[in-house]
């Protein structure tokens, strides 16, 4: 185990702590007690959170990566990444009358979407506040759970959660998510569940989250009396019941191959933007320990050649991904951007490794209801 003291030794307020685990294949004792994990509530009800997304808000969004710029140039020592115990995985679900989407022979998984929330302690209906990234609904004991990175769910600039969340699977082309059209529904936070080391330290080696979502709404929006735009929500049930979710694996092989997913918007140091963050992209390669980058306390990092710039922050890395079902184990989050050869251009991306930390941290969230 890596010697770097990281855990507070008093628990921060609305810690939970939930023994046990749903499917795992492991050695590692499902009754030890979890780390350090801070839990909190969303703000808004569901359908508060559901209906301040219109159709011009949702289009208007912004990365929120862009505004903290999650990028490093050069390096050249490794990082300290590596097991921390015995592997696990906890199996994934099938993607449940999912629709096959293809891309150059690569089924997108319908458990990838788009995250969408505003700034904390801002004017929620300043544009300048409404912000994206990307996530996927992964495996849990009661379906309605969604994997992401911290800082997709937590603002360290004010030390607040996000407000307003939502998720959206399988989201295509901006024109899904309203009127009837978005395949699977809307999904809106519950509960946030992440490391205290990210949320007390800003520490990017936990850089992950994982959140407890609502059962999902169909929104269509209409015309009242008074000729302005009003939601109408229908209840279309569990996240996981719908698309699937993905399974989870920690403590596995630094070189692992793996696909990684998201959508992708904001541009490269060099000024130019490749994607538009309207449609789900991917990468594929092998993963190795990272640099260290100390401006993000940042030691445990792996990753590999992509060139994903802001607005993919948040989507999975899934270890043997099989393109039948669509399905794979998360073993990773795009987390920071790399410039390595430092031509202004990004060529690769990294993820926190996946420990034994991470998988508490998910056992809290994977076994948390929701209604």
């Amino acid at each position: 185990m890596n010697s770097r003291a990281r855990r507070l030794t008093i628990p921060l307020t609305g810690l939970l702590m939930i023994a046990g685990v749903i499917g795992a294949t492991t050695g590692a004792d499902a009754t030890t007690a979890p780390a350090d994990v801070v839990s909190s509530a969303a703000s808004e009800t569901p359908t508060e959170a559901t209906s301040f997304w219109s159709p011009e808000r949702m289009r208007k969004a912004t990365d929120a990566t862009g505004d903290l710029d999650l990028s490093v140039k050069g390096g050249t020592a490794s990082s300290a990444a590596g097991p921390d115990g015995k592997a696990g995985s906890v199996a994934p679900i099938g993607a449940e009358g999912a629709k096959s989407i293809k891309s150059k022979q690569v089924n997108l998984p319908n458990t990838v979407g788009r995250i969408f929330f505003t700034l904390p302690g801002a004017n929620p209906l300043d544009p300048a506040s409404w912000k994206y990234c990307s996530g996927s609904s992964i495996q849990g004991k009661y379906r309605n759970l969604v994997a992401t990175t911290a800082h997709c769910v937590y603002d360290v600039k004010t030390n607040q959660f996000y407000d307003n969340w939502i998720f959206i699977p399988s989201y295509w082309d901006g024109d899904q998510a309203w009127n009837g059209k978005n395949p699977y529904g809307i999904y809106a936070a519950k509960w946030f569940n992440a490391h205290d080391d990210f949320v007390v330290k800003e520490d990017y080696d936990f850089d992950y989250a994982f959140v407890n979502v609502s059962s999902g709404y169909k929104v269509n929006w209409e015309k009242d009396a008074a000729g302005k735009w009003k939601p109408v929500i229908k209840d279309v049930g569990r996240l996981g019941d719908n698309v699937g979710g993905q399974g989870f694996a920690w403590n596995q092989k630094v070189k692992s191959a793996v696909f990684s997913f998201g959508y992708p918007a904001g541009l490269h140091p060099d000024g130019d933007k490749p994607f538009t963050g309207r449609t789900m992209k991917w990468c594929y390669g092998t993963t190795g320990a990272m640099p260290a980058a100390p401006k993000y306390n940042l030691q445990e990092h792996v990753g590999f050649k992509c060139a994903f710039t802001a607005g993919a922050s948040g989507g999975p890395w899934l270890l043997k991904y099989k393109n039948s079902s669509r399905t794979g184990y998360l073993n990773g989050v795009n987390s920071v951007s790399w410039d390595t050869d430092k031509n202004d251009r990004y060529d690769k991306v990294s993820s926190p490794y996946f420990n034994g930390d991470t998988y508490q941290v998910y056992r809290v969230a994977a076994n948390r209801w929701t209604k």
